[in-house]
This record gives structure tokens, C-alpha cells and sequence, in this order.
């Protein structure tokens, strides 16, 4: 049976993507200075104006002010006519400290106030998902696979100078055709990109076909009837927090899996790994990723979930959607034997306490070989 499926991706300097990597550059700067940095930071981003917000418990003296304006910078946004400009925008600061009767679940966990168990407790209840399949050599869906390359390389022919005349901010969307649940062709292609002003649509359409499509997209998954859609309102100059609102966390699905595997509803970036809503997502996806390694399943989902001050996750499920070739009880017992799933056993494991999490803002949070939760063990039991 033959069938569709769609996933997005968009570029660092979409307006949502541009908060979350704000909210990442200061979690880092605190982490280089304080391990220990309760951090929970979000950003709003409109017509010249930066708001930064959240709570941050920390012993570290950063210059979030200057931060904001590298990260900005970094990205690429310098002309306020058109997009947002580093030098000149308003930032507003709203920064107050994590709640006390949070931090009392965060610091000891019911299991270490027992006696039991020394592990801080979960940030907060929630159920997180990871996912992995064999469609691609990092395992990850092929939809969100394609589009996050090609996200990456419009950003790399702006910053490159290739194609001088793109602006930062920008989307792509990719519809691959499945046939018999494995994907055999790219059906259709969406790329909308950020100008300047009095660009051919003719030339950025053969320019972006040429030096974004074709480099990225494998010949053997293009024919005749796939479809391309370049810009397909015509016009877009205006862009970032001009053009749209930003917000912080916004992304989740382009941050995941595309759509292609569900999704807790826990956004990631500006949060410290006290967070299950990022660590346990990466624990999450480090467990899946390793199903499928290593042969127990072609396709896997894996949920945990946890209650607030509460170490040991109130559940673990597995789906491998008919694919293993284990029983599904035999993969969990295998994830309790081999993985200590409490919130101080997966920061310890992937050693979470540092600054890495500016890499992980853009072009998705999974399928990057150098980041610890990507790494395949040697031996899974």
C-alpha cells in the first residue's frame, strides 16, 4: 500500500527557532560557570523587542543583555526594516528564581527522603517519547531526515555567500511516498526562503533547485512527478520577529521526529537537564536508538514518564509496532538492567551538566552523531 507522509524543518533564523537558540546560549553560559544552574528561560521575540523570562537559580554572574545580542548576531539579523537588528533592539530582562516548593521535589526525591534512593527528583510529571527506525544511517524518519538537511543548506549558501541575496529566515517541507511502510521516492518539496528586496523569483527558484535541492536530496529519490514549491507566495522579505512573533519551545515537533512518532508535549530548549522534559527525551531516544542498533526492532517507540520529586519514572512503554524480533517484555527488562532511569542516573549517564546545548537548538535535537545520546553501545543486554 502506498502512502504519504510530511515533515517540516525550518532554518536558525525563523522566529521560533531564533528564541529557542537565545534561551540555549544563556542555559549554556550558566552551565560554564555553574553545573548546578536551575535553569528555565524563555523568550519572546516581536518587532524589535526581545523579552527574556523564566527561573534561574544559579551562583553564576552571565551578561544575559550581551548573550541576546550575540546570539542574534550569530544568526545573522542586522536591518531592522526588514527582520530584527542586534545592535539596535530592545531587550527586556524578567528573570526571578525556581520555586521553593518546586526545588524541595527537585534537590532529594521521595525515594532519598525515604532512605531509598539518592537522586534529585523529576523536575516536573510528564511522559516523554523517543523514537528510532532503520530508514536512515543516524535512524532516524526520512521526512524529517531530508528536511533538516535541507533547512541547514539554505542557511549554509546565506552564510557561505553562495546565494548572497537569502535573508535568515526560512522553512522547508518534505513529503516522502511510502510503499509497503518503506520509502521509495520524494513526492514533494517546499522551501520558502527569506530575500532581499528586488530578487528574481525566477533565479532564486533555479538558484535554490540547484545549490539547496540537488545538493542535499538523493537523485534516486527524485523523478518526473515530484513537485516542487519555491517560494510559492512570491515574495518574502519581510521576515524573523518582524514578519512573525517568536516564542520559545514552539518547534517541538520540527525538534523531534516530524511528526512521524508522538510527542509529550514538553518543549526542550532554556531548560536545564533537572528537566525530564529534555533529559528523559534524550534518554528516551538514546534507549530507542539503541533497540533498533542492535536488531531487537526496525522501528521503535519508547515513552517514559514521571512524577514531580519522584526519581524512578512511574512507567516505561515500548511499541516496536510488530517489528521486533524479541518479545516487547524481554526490551524492557533489557532498558531496567541497563539503564538507571532516575534524573540523576541520566545526567551522569550523558554527562548533562555542561554547555552543549547551543548545537542542539537547530535542525533537530536527534540524528547528530556527536551528541552523547546518539551513541550506539557496544553491548545492550
Amino acid at each position: 500500500m502506498k502512502k504519504l507522509f510530511t515533515s517540516e524543518s525550518v532554518t536558525e533564523g525563523h522566529p521560533d527557532k531564533l528564541c529557542d537558540y537565545i534561551s540555549d546560549s544563556i542555559l549554556d553560559g550558566y552551565l560554564e560557570q555553574d553545573p548546578e544552574a536551575r535553569v528555565a528561560c524563555e523568550c519572546v521575540a516581536g518587532k524589535g523587542e526581545i523579552y527574556i523570562t523564566g527561573e534561574i537559580t544559579s551562583s553564576a554572574n552571565i551578561q544575559i543583555e550581551e548573550i541576546v545580542r550575540n546570539a542574534i548576531k550569530e544568526i545573522g539579523y542586522t536591518d531592522a526594516n526588514t527582520d530584527i537588528d542586534y545592535k539596535t533592539c530592545k531587550i527586556m530582562i524578567n528573570i526571578s528564581k525556581q520555586s521553593p516548593d518546586i526545588s524541595i521535589g527537585v534537590n532529594k526525591s521521595l525515594e532519598t527522603k525515604k532512605g531509598e534512593l539518592e537522586s534529585i527528583g523529576a523536575g516536573d510529571q510528564g511522559l516523554m517519547f523517543g523514537y528510532a527506525c532503520d530508514e536512515t544511517e543516524e535512524l532516524m524518519p526520512l521526512p524529517i531526515s531530508l528536511a533538516h538537511k535541507l533547512a541547514k543548506q539554505l542557511s549554509y549558501v546565506r552564510k557561505e555567500k553562495i546565494l548572497d541575496y537569502l535573508r535568515p529566515d526560512g522553512k522547508v517541507q518534505v513529503t516522502v511516498e511510502y510503499d509497503d511502510n518503506k520509502p521509495v521516492r520524494v513526492d514533494t518539496i517546499v522551501v520558502s526562503t527569506q530575500h532581499i528586496e528586488n530578487i528574481e523569483q525566477d533565479r532564486l527558484k533555479k538558484d535554490i533547485k540547484e545549490q539547496v535541492i540537488n545538493k542535499i536530496i538523493p537523485h534516486n529519490l527524485l523523478d518526473e512527478k515530484t513537485k516542487y514549491f519555491i517560494n510559492p507566495t512570491g515574495r518574502f522579505v519581510i521576515g524573523g520577529p518582524l514578519g512573525d512573533s517568536g516564542l520559545t519551545g514552539r518547534k517541538i515537533i520540527v525538534d523531534t521526529y516530524g511528526g512521524y512518532s508522538r510527542h509529550g508535549g514538553g518543549a526542550f530548549s532554556g531548560k536545564d537537564p533537572s528537566k525530564v522534559d529534555r533529559s528523559a527525551s534524550y534518554m528516551a531516544r538514546h534507549i530507542a536508538k539503541n533497540i533498533v542498533a542492535h536488531g531487537y526492532a526496525k522501528k521503535c517507540e519508547v515513552q517514559l514518564a514521571y512524577a514531580i520529586g519522584v526519581a524512578k519514572p512511574v512507567s516505561i512503554y515500548v511499541d516496536s509496532f510488530g517489528t521486533n524480533t524479541i518479545p516487547e517484555e524481554e526490551i524492557i527488562k533489557k532498558i531496567e538492567k541497563t539503564f538507571d532511569l532516575t534524573p540523576t542516573g541520566i545526567i551522569n549517564y550523558l554527562d548533562l551538566k555542561r554547555p552543549i546545548y547551543r548545537q542542539t537548538t537547530n535542525y533537530g535535537h536527534f540524528g547528530k552523531e556527536n551528541l552523547p545520546w546518539e551513541k550506539v553501545l557496544a553491548f545492550f543486554k
